[in-house]
């Protein structure tokens, strides 16, 4: 997964990045972090978000589907790892909102929302949206 956070970091240069449900798989925004990424870490689970913070992260506890707009403003992308299928048009309304690039990478067999583009980034699926 050392591809994908390449890829962001490649992709969203200035500004903050944030990742939008963590859960307890912090490995792409650990390594965004070595690349010197101003990234953000949101899940609505505390518990994740309270493991993020002990590794250095900075976290906040928030629902994309009803979410506090504060904690976005000035984001340069979004992405996610294998959101729910539930959470992907969440996810795409906030990234068109923003006006920022979104990216997400999918469990296997998922779905994009209409108005993403199937990418393949050194041979792992990232599904886009980019204004």
């Amino acid at each position: 997964m050392d591809s994908v956070a390449e890829f962001i970091a490649k992709k969203c240069k200035a500004g903050k990045v944030i990742e939008i449900g963590i859960g307890f798989y912090t490995k792409i925004a650990e390594k965004l972090r070595e690349l010197n990424v101003n990234v953000i870490v949101v899940d609505v689970n505390e518990s994740s978000i309270k493991r993020a913070r002990e590794l250095g992260l900075e976290g906040y506890v928030d629902d994309i589907f009803n979410h506090s707009p504060e904690i976005y403003r000035g984001a340069c992308c979004i992405y996610s790892i294998r959101p729910t299928p539930e959470m992907m048009p969440a996810l795409l309304r906030l990234a068109k909102k923003l006006g920022v690039p979104l990216y997400i990478v999918p469990l296997t067999g998922d779905s994009p929302p209409k108005g993403m583009k199937l990418i393949n980034y050194r041979g792992i699926p990232i599904y886009k949206w980019e204004p």
